[in-house]
């Protein structure tokens, strides 16, 4: 074979092969990307009472800086999210309306403790119908109510601290017959705005969700122990660590806190 020949033939090698190679570095560098662009889930199991909040305005603001982050909620009381935890659902923050769920959880070290906060604080109220058809003027006048609608203190956060405010204000006993309880305040807000409750104990910030309710009176302070405090974490075992605890970072920023105050809540002192 004459030179000329052979180099021709070195020629047309060294370029299919430098092809090749750019081939690979291009399929690399696409799945490099691909890889970096891939859209991530974080699973969020929030008490009922925070829906409105994140539904409507923290989700969007989250995800519209973040458009490869989906946040995915689920709520409900915060006992029924405990359970749900416990028995394996995927979550990776868990934002309480009540200590002793969280406390629980952490116990049990399926919540990273280190990463607890407690974030927000609200307040317990008691509500009628818009009409008011028992003429309820404050917790005194329970006695006029035939059916009272609270949260179940098995499960439910508000229901526990109703079951404590009524205790103290020597008025559980009583009226104990009268309940109605809900498996999640949602629940209970939702029965006295359609007239089947004559009153409930709901948080503040869901009797502000609906005109269907009047707010009558708010929980002596004295009837409450502790503040109601609503305390927000990270799951051990979160299979999106990083990027749930950019998320918890940005559930304490003061543009996040602010638009949580303007439903209701208030900032933990």
């Amino acid at each position: 074979m004459k030179k000329w020949q052979i180099g021709l033939t070195a020629a047309v090698g060294l370029i299919f092969l430098g092809g090749c190679a750019n081939s690979n570095g291009s399929k690399n560098a696409t799945a490099a990307t691909t890889e970096e662009k891939a859209d991530t889930t974080i699973h969020l199991a929030a008490a009922a009472s925070l829906e409105y909040a994140f539904e409507e305005k923290l989700i969007p603001m989250y995800e519209k800086e973040h458009d490869n982050i989906k946040i995915e909620g689920t709520y409900d009381s915060s006992g029924n999210l405990q359970t749900q935890i416990e028995q394996g659902m995927d979550t990776d923050i868990f934002f309480s309306a009540a200590t002793q769920q969280m406390d629980e959880l952490i116990a049990e070290e399926l919540i990273d403790k280190d990463s607890e906060i407690g974030l927000l604080e609200n307040k317990l109220v008691l509500i009628t119908p818009e009409n008011n058809p028992k003429e309820v003027e404050d917790f005194a006048d329970l006695k006029n109510a035939d059916t009272i609608a609270i949260g179940d203190p098995e499960s439910v956060p508000a229901g526990q601290y109703a079951q404590e405010s009524l205790t103290n204000l020597d008025l559980w006993d009583s009226l104990k017959d009268r309940f109605s309880m809900g498996t999640n305040v949602t629940q209970v807000l939702n029965w006295v705005a359609e007239n089947s409750a004559d009153a409930g104990l709901v948080y503040e910030t869901d009797a502000k969700t609906t005109a269907d309710v009047t707010v009558i009176d708010e929980a002596p302070e004295e009837s409450i122990k502790d503040p109601i405090l609503y305390p927000v974490a990270q799951l051990e075992d979160s299979q999106n660590a990083k990027t749930a605890k950019d998320f918890l970072t940005f559930l304490q920023t003061d543009e996040t806190v602010k638009v949580f105050e303007d439903y209701g809540f208030t900032a933990a002192q």
